[in-house]
This record gives structure tokens, sequence and C-alpha cells, in this order.
């Protein structure tokens, strides 16, 4: 039934009393009794302040009866224009902190006691008056429910925003080496003594690969699931920004040495988790410091993070005191730029080159390799005398090896745009 549907060519009655007449008189003691229901019955009304229930909800109660005895009268749904102040009253419930769940509650208890007041003279001759009166009523309540529940998730959709707004206000300030303390304090954000830093690098689920529509809801899915992750790791204390491929996180810390040392194994489950709920590939770089220093730890765990895409380690999350060598490798100078250059011999011969990616990935097991290239154990030898002899470095030699491993992570880097002049994965780029 719409507004403009007539429930009826006649105007109901149950007991020989037109319903309308009958809520209007009982308007008052149904007011009372349904307050008094929503305390008793409802713990998140009963510990609102008494000129709350007495106050705006009493008002709406009214209304509710007011909005039916109408539509009793007229057998006609009110127009939406008519139930503003509900959605108004909705807003403001969900301000206050009351739960959806209770506000919707309140209004199927006020209905359902509503019709038993209604119907406590009914005799068996108004069977057919019950069911319009329950069916108008069931319409109405279907109506109120949803203006009700849009005007609540709006108000705290908005509230959610706000609250985002000052935690970005309050990580931003922190990462660009400004005073937080005035940020945190309008975000009502207790600072602690220190953060650890997470960049990631989120793979892309499966359902990403599919259409454009459903790649964006997945990806927006991915993003929840993480920062719901990082949320209750950091006991909603977290501060966290995320695109579809990743973002920074910071976590509260009381100590930055102790949470890279003795609280590595917390921070690697932490990711192991965050893998598990965004159902893809995460990488993180990682670093601890006091507030005071965090735009330092961002640019090292950006750093980190690059070091350990280019060298294409395994997911997982990762500090300076895992990658060393590699990190080292990846600082500028003119080693770097040398080690660069040593295998620019290879670059009209992209199957060498990608041989020789491929014996670096699987640790130089000739076998492996092979098996990886779909192609014979010699047919791979062949290729590495044809690299020794373009190269001039032979994969025999331990120390030739190692500085083949070398120039192809220093190649890696660079080709991938993570180096130092140019990192990509410690970005914020905010979810759109």
């Amino acid at each position: 039934m719409t507004a403009t549907e007539p429930a009826s060519n006649s105007v109901l009655s149950i007991a020989g009393v037109p319903v309308h007449v009958r809520l209007a008189t009982l308007a008052p003691e149904l007011t009372r009794r349904l307050l008094a229901a929503f305390a008793e019955r409802l713990p998140a009304y009963s510990a609102l302040p008494r000129e709350e229930l007495t106050g705006d909800i009493a008002r709406m109660v009214e209304e509710n009866i007011r909005l039916l005895v109408r539509a009793f009268r007229t057998g006609r749904l009110p127009p939406s224009r008519d139930l503003e102040a509900l959605a108004r009253s909705a807003a403001r419930r969900a301000e206050e902190g009351v739960p959806l769940g209770a506000v919707l509650s309140a209004y199927h208890l006020g209905w359902r006691l509503g019709l038993d007041a209604l119907t406590a003279d009914a005799a068996p001759d108004d069977a057919r008056a019950l069911v319009e009166v329950q069916g108008l009523m069931l319409s109405q309540l279907q109506e109120v429910a949803a203006v009700v529940a849009d005007a609540y998730l709006e108000e705290r959709e908005v509230m959610h925003g706000q609250r985002q707004a000052g935690r970005q206000a309050v990580l931003s300030a922190l990462l660009d080496g400004r005073d937080p303390v005035e940020a945190a304090r309008r975000a009502g954000l207790a600072l602690p003594p220190a953060y650890v830093v997470l960049t990631l690098a989120l793979g892309r689920h499966p359902d990403e690969r599919g259409p454009e529509a459903t790649a964006a809801v997945a990806a927006r899915r991915k993003i929840r699931r993480v920062q719901a992750e990082l949320d209750h790791h950091g006991r909603g204390q977290a501060l966290h920004t995320f695109g579809p491929d990743g973002g920074t996180a910071l976590l509260p810390v009381d100590d930055p040495d102790a949470a890279l040392a003795g609280g590595w194994r917390e921070l690697a489950g932490l990711t192991a988790r965050i893998t598990d709920r965004a159902g893809a590939p995460v990488h993180a770089g990682a670093a601890a410091a006091a507030c005071a220093a965090l735009p330092g730890a961002a640019r090292e765990s950006a750093e980190v993070l690059g070091v350990v895409l280019a060298a294409r380690r395994p997911p997982g999350a990762y500090q300076v005191a895992d990658v060393l060598l590699e990190y080292q490798l990846s600082r500028p100078g003119a080693a770097r730029r040398h080690l660069a250059g040593l295998l620019s011999a290879l670059d009209g011969h992209p199957v060498l080159l990608e041989t020789l990616r491929a014996y670096s990935d699987h640790g130089f097991g000739r076998r492996r390799t092979a098996a990886a290239l779909h192609i014979h154990p010699n047919t791979l030898d062949y290729r590495l005398r044809r690299m020794t002899v373009l190269t001039g470095l032979d994969p025999a030699r331990p120390a030739d090896l190692l500085t083949l491993q070398a120039a192809l992570l220093v190649r890696r880097d660079a080709a991938s745009g993570t180096g130092p002049a140019g990192r990509t994965h410690g970005s914020r780029r905010p979810v759109t």
C-alpha cells in the first residue's frame, strides 16, 4: 500500500468504535505505557536521561500515534514529508550513541503494544477489520522503519566522516613533522609515546580481476577488512590511510625498540592476519619511533618495502634488519651506478635477462630454474655461458654470483620506481 492508495472504502471499526477515534482516545495512556515499556525492556533507552524519555522520545511517540490516527481515518499512509520529524529524531539517537537495533526495536515494540490496545475489545465479527488494521499498521511501520534507518545511518556516516577527518589530521601532522597535539585534542585522541609505522603494499584480490564494477566493490571490501584488522590490533587507536594498492598505518606503542625486537612476532602475526582478511598477498615495511621522529621512520618503512618488492621477497612484514644487504645496495652512490651498468650488455638479449631473473628468484638452483622456465637444464647452461661471455661475470664463481645478484637487485630497484629517487609504495593516497 502506498501513500496514495486507500486501505478501504469505509471507516475501520472495532467493537462498533471507529479505530481512529479509539486510538485518539487511547493516545495519552498509550504514550505513558510505551515510554514505561521502552525504559523497562530496552537497556539502551533505560540508560537515557529521564528528560530525554519524557521530552523528545515522548513527542515522537505522540507523533507516531497522530500519524496512525490520520492513516486510520483516511485509509492512506503518510507522505514522506510528514516523516521528517521522525528522521530528525533518529539522527539524534545516532548522535547519542543509541544502537540502531534498539531504535528499531522501540518502534516494533510500540507498534505491537499499540495493536494490542486497539484490539483488546475485538469481537469475533471484527475479524475482517482486524486484518485490515494489522495490514495498515504493518505498511506504515515499514515506511517509518525505512525512513528512521536511513536517517540514522546517514547521521552515523557523517559522524564517521568527521571522526576520520580528525584522525587524518593527526596522522598528517605526525608524518609531516608538525606538532600533533592540537589536532589530537580536536579528534579526542590520546597520543602514545611512540608508533610503529607500517607501509603496506596490497596485492589484488581475485575478485578485483573481474568486471570493473565488481573489481571496485572488491577493492573497497579489501580495504575495509584491512582497516578493521588494524583498528582491532590498535584497540581503536590506530591511524591509517589506504588506497586499493596499499597505504600507511601508525600503531601505538610504548617502546619503539621493543616493538621491533620482542614485539616483532606480534607484528608478523598482524601482517599474516591482514593477508588472510584481505584475501591477497600483503608486503609490509616496518619502522618505529617516538612521535617527533615519525617522518624519518615513515621514510625508512617505505624504503624497506621498496627493497622487499624489488628483491621479490615473499609476502610478510620486514624491517631494516631483515634486508640489510639489499637496503644498503639501494642507497645512491658510485657503487650503485656501477652495479646498475653491469647488466647493460644484456639489454639486447631479453631471454638471457629473464633467465638471470629466474635463476636468482629460484635461489640459483639449476633444475628448479629450468623447470620454472620449461626448458632443459642443458639449455639453461647454454644461456648462462652466453651471459658470461656478454657480461664477463660467471655465475659458477661465488664472487661473480654475488655481484650478479647485487646488479640484478639494483636494476630491479631502478626499474620498479621504488629506489631512493622515487618510491611509490609509501604514499598516503586516501580511499576514494
